[in-house]
């Protein structure tokens, strides 16, 4: 089974949401505390399924709000140099900075992020700063759960939304859960699934799905309340149980979780997503975009970045066919 998207759009994707900075820890296998060397990346989950959709050959845009500084720039350059169009990324003129975070990997099974997401540019986006025109011309626009977070970011994605189904354009919603953002359970369960009942693709794991329906549900049970309303796909993670996906018409379709030797836990998420709509873009099948995603996040998982780690369609390719 395929799913198809509008033809006429000039993008196949247009992200909107968080762009910020990671520095990621040099020196494997030791705290933080005692972590001296980081390197610098482009992260931010939207940021991050942008980047690796545009390598993988699709024609990708971003909306979003980075500050007025060095670390701004280097955002913008670093996506514009991958292939992401960033005429919709809008220069802070208030003062605030980038979200960071710094990664500890204390080994593959214990990595912990340490988030600066305090008055940050990216939750500065205008309902204004939207361009309907932009939006209108795409195949999907792409909406992360941190952009909910808080005003007027979070307005400015629901007017975006709003945007995408005026225009036919399909919304598909990462959920990206990050506590360190939210007041409160109550919060987070309103705001996504005010979003996810508007949304044709949802895609989370199992533990983010009970985080917006706050409380512990069944797969079966989410999706048949998400296909009461707007989706007609819906994919839910197991981690190393792999991933299922389940179609409006009844369909359920499993890709398992490929081997690898991990480096580190996170990044998995975006280079799921990013390949997993690269799949259904390029006319694949529901099911081999499931394994596309897949193997894309055990790539990613295996090198030290999440942005600059993404894969090629080529690489996807070669592990599924070393493990299948």
């Amino acid at each position: 089974m395929k799913y198809t998207f509008n033809e006429e759009k000039d993008f196949d994707i247009v992200a909107i949401g968080r762009a910020c900075i990671d520095l990621n820890a040099v020196e494997y296998n030791r705290p933080m505390e005692e972590t001296m060397r980081f390197s610098k990346y482009v992260g931010g989950s939207p940021a991050n399924i942008a980047i690796g959709s545009s390598k993988l050959g699709l024609k990708a845009g971003f909306i979003g709000k980075i500050p007025d500084d060095q670390h701004g720039r280097f955002i913008e350059s670093y996506m514009r140099k991958t292939g992401v169009d960033t005429t919709q990324m809008v220069v802070d003129k208030e003062g605030h900075k980038a979200g960071l975070a710094f990664t500890e990997i204390l080994s593959p099974e214990e990595c912990s992020i340490l988030m600066y997401r305090d008055d940050v540019a990216d939750l500065y986006l205008e309902p204004s700063e939207v361009s309907e025109d932009y939006i209108a011309n795409a195949k999907m626009l792409l909406v992360s759960g941190t952009a909910l977070a808080k005003s007027p970011s979070r307005e400015a994605v629901l007017k975006a939304v709003q945007y995408a189904k005026n225009h036919q354009v399909k919304v598909v919603f990462e959920l990206d859960y990050r506590p360190y953002t939210w007041q409160s359970a109550d919060e987070t369960a309103v705001y996504y699934t005010l979003v996810a009942e508007q949304s044709d693709i949802v895609i989370g794991t199992r533990d983010e799905f009970d985080v917006m329906e706050n409380r512990t549900g069944s797969n079966e049970e989410s999706v048949n309340s998400l296909f009461d309303h707007s989706a007609d796909l819906v994919v839910i993670k197991h981690g190393v149980e792999g991933s299922y996906a389940y179609s409006k018409s009844g369909e359920v379709f499993r890709a398992q979780a490929y081997k690898t030797k991990v480096l580190k836990t996170f990044g998995a998420g975006d280079s799921y997503a990013s390949a997993f709509i690269y799949g259904l873009v390029s006319g694949k099948d529901i099911e081999t975009a499931l394994k596309y995603g897949s193997a894309s996040a055990s790539i990613v998982v295996s090198k030290h970045s999440s942005s600059e780690a993404m894969p090629t369609a080529d690489e996807i390719v070669q592990l599924i066919k070393a493990q299948s």
